[in-house]
């Protein structure tokens, strides 16, 4: 203790006090109050297309942004979930539903325009990037609402886009891990996006993301099994027959997408992050892993699934491949699976009855439909609309965005949505105080801030007076 008390009397040992987060952390339980969480539902609304990037799609965005963090504030903190109450009672979730299948079309038909026309040479790409973002944001949200039954009932006719925007990502993900070109997050955690980044930069940052996409993707299409007693009759026979889920789940169950191998070291993608997972851990069941077994279970066992199902041969083999992933250490962390693996070892000795051929009037999914025929032949036009109204800010309109999304990035409420504490920048042990100059290190105490000092000055010293830059433009400029 005396050492520590020395080496503080030094003036260039000598840290910056810290602050004590606890309090900040309460006071970030709540991104939107009820009242302001109602109005910003009640205004959300579908646009056309080529309206996407501009000033009032952004305004949208933006509360869609906070909605989102204060959906998953509540779902997390198990309390009264009032922004999926407003979603339902406003009828909302369709909107949703519409605007991630809206920009998913215009990454796909409108991106990649933009990226090839040769007098297009934005300032800023960081528009375009909100746009890329804003995919992954609603689905986000749609993620934590959709656990709800009431809320897949609340999509009404819109919940067969819904299946069929999650099959489509997930059947990707299955094709591309069977071919070996599973997309990662490594290029987003290695360098985030900054303003300095080329279009060229965008494209490889919006495919690592379209995995993260996917992967929240598959837990919506959990969520819709979950509660497919209570959808529609061409809900199941589009999931089971028109695109023969459970022959993707296999493909996901056998290659694992999520679970990959560097240097010999097994690593699992969690929580928005590849971890190395150490040989003891190496047969848990991740988070992933459970939602495509629950798939398979709702899809395999129940009754209605059964009947609706063709047992072909091809649909036969494919089963019978989990077999061999059904272990006991597997079946003791969801014994449910027990049950599935008596099935199959029925199924493989039987040939189930044909399907029932019920003459049904089907519903068919609308919005994409929709979106291409209105569209068609004017993605350059598009295009190019965007690039002029858009995509080409002047310093004042990025100045603007920025102070938006900064009061929208509140640090308080980012923090409390990470699953992990934060941890010590010198023991590694949980923390809860940081460095009140840059607030970006965390420590336990004083005394491991005053240990790791000298390894963490530089850069707390480049962060501040990059933000004290930055503030004193902004106060110039205004």
């Amino acid at each position: 203790m005396r050492k520590t008390q020395a080496i503080e009397q030094h003036p260039s040992y000598i840290p910056p006090p810290l602050i004590n987060t606890d309090v900040a952390m309460e006071s970030a339980t709540a991104v939107l109050f009820p009242g302001e969480s109602e109005g910003y539902v009640q205004s959300l609304e579908t646009y056309p297309l080529k309206e996407i990037g501009s000033a009032r799609w952004f305004r949208q965005h933006e509360y869609i942004e906070k909605l989102n963090m204060q959906a998953i504030l509540n779902a997390t903190a198990s309390q009264d979930e009032f922004v999926k109450e407003h979603l339902i009672s406003y009828s909302k979730i369709p909107t949703l539903i519409y605007e991630v299948i809206s920009v998913e079309i215009w990454k796909h038909k409108v991106f990649p325009i933009l990226c090839q026309l040769q007098d297009f040479n934005p300032k800023s790409t960081f528009p375009i990037y909100m746009v890329i973002h804003h995919e992954a944001t609603i689905i986000n949200l749609l993620e934590t609402v959709l656990f709800h039954k009431e809320s897949c009932e609340a999509a009404e006719e819109a919940v067969l886009d819904l299946l069929d925007y999650c099959l489509r990502k997930v059947t990707c993900l299955a094709a591309q891990t069977v071919t070996g070109e599973t997309p990662t997050q490594d290029k987003l955690t290695q360098s985030d996006h900054s303003d300095t980044a080329t279009l060229q930069d965008l494209q490889e940052q919006s495919t690592a993301l379209e995995f993260d996409v996917s992967l929240k993707a598959l837990s919506i299409l959990r969520y819709i099994t979950d509660h497919i007693d209570s959808l529609t009759l061409s809900t199941l026979t589009r999931m089971l027959n028109t695109h023969n889920l459970p022959c993707v789940l296999v493909q996901l169950v056998e290659h694992c997408p999520w679970s990959r191998r560097t240097k010999g070291q097994l690593e699992k993608y969690m929580d928005g992050k590849w971890y190395q997972v150490p040989k003891v851990d190496q047969l848990k069941m991740t988070k992933l892993d459970g939602q495509v077994w629950i798939c398979l279970l709702n899809l395999l066992l129940r009754p209605e699934c059964q009947q609706k199902y063709d047992f072909n041969d091809f649909n036969k083999g494919q089963l019978l491949k989990l077999r061999g992933f059904l272990t006991e250490v597997l079946i003791d962390q969801l014994p449910n699976l027990g049950e599935l693996q008596r099935f199959l070892s029925h199924l493989s000795v039987t040939d189930p009855a044909p399907p029932k051929r019920d003459l049904i009037l089907e519903q068919i999914p609308e919005i994409m439909d929709n979106i291409l025929k209105e569209n068609s032949s004017k993605w350059k036009a598009i295009a190019k609309y965007q690039v002029r109204q858009a995509f080409d800010p002047c310093d004042e309109d990025l100045q603007q965005h920025a102070r938006r999304l900064a009061q929208t990035y509140n640090l308080d409420v980012m923090e409390s949505l990470i699953p992990e504490k934060p941890k010590c920048g010198f023991c590694g042990s949980e923390a809860s105080k940081r460095c009140s100059r840059c607030q970006g290190e965390w420590y336990c105490c004083r005394e491991c801030q005053v240990k790791h000092w000298q390894k963490h000055k530089k850069a707390c010293e480049l962060m501040a007076e990059t933000v004290s830059k930055l503030q004193g433009d902004l106060k110039i400029e205004a």
